[in-house]
Parts: C-alpha cells; sequence; structure tokens
C-alpha cells in the first residue's frame, strides 16, 4: 500500500513543475503581444503598466490562493463559484466567463504565433496567413495534449526554462545596447510620453497588462495533481507572478529604449520583434522570432491542458454541456470543444479585439470571486477582509476606464463582449432549468 502511494506522489506536480506551467501559460502571448497594444493606452510608461499590473494581480492572487488550500482541486476557479454562489446562474456565469477569455488567450496565443513566424518574411499583417497559422498552432497543440499528461509536464518544465533565458537574454541585451541609463527611465518620467487619455489611459493600458499575468489561475486548477497543494500552489502562484514581473520590467524597459511610442503602436502586434532589429540585426529578429514560437507553442500546450480540465469539472458540475452521443470518450471530449472554439475565435477576431474581450470577461470573473469570498466564504478560508476588498477596488479602478476608452476607439468589440456575456448568462439560465427540471422529475420517480 505505501509503494502505491508513493508512486502516487510521484506522478503528481512537483513545486518547480507547477511554477513551470503556470509561467508557461503567463509568458505566453502575454509579452509578445500586448506591449505594443498597452503603449497604445499608456504611451511610454508601458514599464510601469506592467508593474502595476503584478499589483493588481499579486491583489487578486489572495483570493484564489486561500480557497486553493484550503480545497486544493482541479477545477479551482469553478468550484470557488460554485461554493461561494451555489450551483446556480452566477457561478456557472462567471464559471464560464473565465472559460471564455481562457479560450481568448489560447487564440491570441495562436495569432501570435502567426503574427511572429510570418514577421521575417513581412508577411505579419496578413489577413489570411495570420489566422491559417494560428489555427495550425493550435492543432498542433491539441493533438500534443491527446499524448498525454507527462508529456505535457516534461516539456513544460523545458520550454519555460527556454522562454525565461532567452526573454531575459533578449532584454539584458537590448538594455545594454541602449545604455545601461534606459533602466533609470523606470524612475524618471521627463524622457517618457505621457499616455494621450493621461492617467485613464494608463489604468485602462493596466487592464491589458492583467492578461500577461492572468495565467496564474491555471495554477488553482492543478490542486489535485500537485503535491502537498495546501503549501505549494500560493507558493507555486506567488513565485510564478513574481518571476514575470521581473522579466516583463527588463523586457518593456529595452522595447521603450529601442522604439518611440508611435513605432511600437504601429508595430503594436510584433513589438519585441521590431525592437530587436535597430538593436542586433536580423539575427535579433530571428532569436525573437524563435523564442516567440517556443512560447506560443508551449502556453497553448499548457492552456489546453488546464483550460480542458475546467471544462471536465464544468460538465460534471452540470454547469456546461456535453458532446451528444460521444460517452466513452468523455475524456477528450473537453479538448475538442476548447480547441474548436479557440480555433473559432482565433479565425474572427484580430489581436487587439481579443485581448480587449478576454480583459473584460476576466476582470469581471476576478470580481465576482473577490465578492464571493468576502460575502460567503471568510470564515470557511480564514480570509483576511482587506486584501480581497482592496482587489476589488483595483479591479474596478482598471475595468471602467479600459471599457469607457475601448466603446470609443473600438465599440464593436465592446459590444461584442455585451452579446458574449449575454449568451453565457442565457444558456447559463436554460441549463440550471433543465437540470432542476430534471432534478425534480427524479425526485417524484423516486418518491
Amino acid at each position: 500500500m505505501g509503494h502505491d502511494s508513493t508512486t502516487r506522489n510521484d506522478q503528481k506536480l512537483s513545486l518547480t513543475g507547477s511554477v513551470a506551467l503556470g509561467t508557461g501559460v503567463m509568458i505566453g502571448a502575454g509579452i509578445f503581444a500586448l506591449v505594443g497594444q498597452v503603449a497604445e493606452l499608456a504611451g511610454g510608461w508601458v514599464p510601469w503598466a506592467f508593474f502595476a499590473g503584478a499589483v493588481v494581480v499579486a491583489f487578486s492572487s489572495y483570493s484564489y490562493i486561500r480557497y486553493s488550500a484550503t480545497n486544493p482541486s482541479s477545477g479551482g476557479i469553478a468550484m470557488l463559484l460554485k461554493a461561494a454562489y451555489g450551483p446556480g446562474v452566477l457561478a456557472g456565469s462567471f464559471s464560464l466567463f473565465m472559460y471564455v477569455s481562457m479560450i481568448l488567450a489560447e487564440s491570441l496565443l495562436g495569432r501570435t504565433f502567426g503574427t511572429y513566424v510570418l514577421r521575417p518574411f513581412g508577411m505579419q499583417d496578413s489577413p489570411v496567413w495570420v489566422p491559417v497559422l494560428a489555427v495550425a498552432a493550435i492543432a498542433a497543440a491539441a493533438l500534443v495534449n491527446l499524448v498525454g499528461n507527462r508529456l505535457v509536464e516534461r516539456s513544460a518544465t523545458v520550454t519555460a526554462a527556454i522562454k525565461i533565458v532567452g526573454i531575459a537574454v533578449l532584454a539584458i541585451a537590448g538594455i545594454a545596447a541602449a545604455g545601461l541609463s534606459s533602466l533609470s527611465g523606470l524612475f524618471t518620467v521627463a524622457d517618457r510620453t505621457a499616455p494621450e487619455s493621461g492617467w485613464a489611459g494608463f489604468l485602462a493600458g493596466v487592464a491589458l497588462c492583467i492578461l500577461a499575468y492572468k495565467g496564474f489561475t491555471t495554477i488553482t486548477n492543478q490542486g489535485a495533481d500537485l503535491r502537498k497543494p495546501e503549501r505549494n500552489i500560493g507558493r507555486s502562484i506567488l513565485i510564478a507572478i513574481g518571476l514575470c514581473t521581473v522579466l516583463y520590467l527588463l523586457i518593456t524597459v529595452a522595447v521603450t529604449g529601442s522604439l518611440t511610442v508611435p513605432q511600437i503602436v504601429e508595430s503594436r502586434d510584433y513589438a519585441l520583434a521590431e525592437a530587436a532589429e535597430p538593436l542586433f540585426g536580423s539575427w535579433g529578429v530571428t532569436l525573437t522570432v524563435a523564442i516567440a514560437v517556443v512560447a506560443t507553442l508551449s502556453g497553448l500546450v499548457a492552456s489546453l491542458f488546464a483550460v480542458s480540465k475546467l471544462y471536465d469539472m464544468l460538465r460534471d458540475m452540470g454547469q456546461a454541456p456535453g458532446l451528444p452521443g460521444r460517452t466513452g470518450d468523455q475524456g477528450h471530449q473537453s479538448l475538442y470543444i476548447t480547441a474548436g472554439l479557440a480555433i473559432l475565435m482565433a479565425t474572427f477576431f484580430d489581436l487587439s479585439q481579443i485581448a480587449a474581450l478576454g480583459a473584460i470577461l476576466y476582470l469581471a470573473m476576478d470580481i465576482a470571486i473577490h465578492v464571493g469570498i468576502l460575502r460567503h466564504l471568510r470564515g470557511d478560508v480564514n480570509a483576511t477582509v482587506w486584501i480581497p476588498a482592496v482587489a476589488i477596488v483595483l479591479d474596478v479602478a482598471v475595468l471602467v476606464p479600459f471599457v469607457a476608452l475601448k466603446a470609443q476607439s473600438d465599440p464593436l468589440t465592446v459590444v461584442v463582449t455585451a452579446i458574449v456575456a449575454v449568451l453565457i448568462v442565457g444558456t447559463q439560465w436554460l441549463v440550471v432549468r433543465h437540470r432542476n427540471a430534471s432534478d425534480d422529475n427524479a425526485a417524484d420517480d423516486d418518491s
């Protein structure tokens, strides 16, 4: 018996494996696709926007850490929402907000992959080839997941190392080439282009930066697969956020040191490759593209693994439908559904629309989590009241200006987000109603 439990423990994720998976999801498209998008809103204050994003996420992570340490499970967020709001429309809707925002993150990874691969050929703006390559990348990542779990973890540790080292090398070389004085730009405002919309623009930029960190939530889905989860989930999340913060600050200082704000905005979908060119010539672009390919593909593999687990959980809780007539293949159903939806979104939306949709849905869900902890679960998970309260204030402070500015510059995306939200709540209402009716019928039959 002892041997069995030892073997089972050996098969579980270590702290390093968990940090690698979390960081793997976080350093995906986030940094490669978002620097330019953030510069559009936050101007030359990009490094501070990423730092502020880390602060918001650090406060946010508290609710997830408290709940996951008390109830380690594979469902992380879905279980938290169900515990806070009961198994009804609210919990289901916000869980699906999370699910859809994670699928949007996958389509962001796919399109970023396509954009960077095409950059050396000058085809990075192609309306045909970017989505074609995005679809190919998502399909390939789904295939890797079909092969199995051990491969995902083994590759995650290696690719996370490549990404961290690769981005660090690019950043440090970039800062060295721009002169160490560029680092002082973190502490002075003098030569930084202020955001066009002032503080509202900066806060809206922070809302997008949060997308570069939100991969930490996938660590909460690893509770059942992690050794000593009550201790290691919190550690894993904080280490991953800390690692990413340092890397993002270094790389954004390097990019803003190499390019002007208008140049970053013009090359917003591939700003890192663009920034490498004046400093290192064509080999710098090649190196950036290579790191972006590893980052996006490994991010897709890790993300599909985590998001499929979340869907399984939602289906088991009766809050998401399974595919009909495939009961023997429940294991891979969630992977097919997740990859299929990611492919659809990558085909029809561009990078800035995907980022905006993802940010709004994610922040709405995040606020619901903190409200749930404060109102219903505070005692159960021994939460300190002020931390989730600050998290709510910070989320609202970045979400409101983001939606307001998007409504002016890109009203279509705000409308699409509203439609998606209404569809999710509507389907949840129908699913819950159908489930309650089935339960009532079953109860009548029993009596």
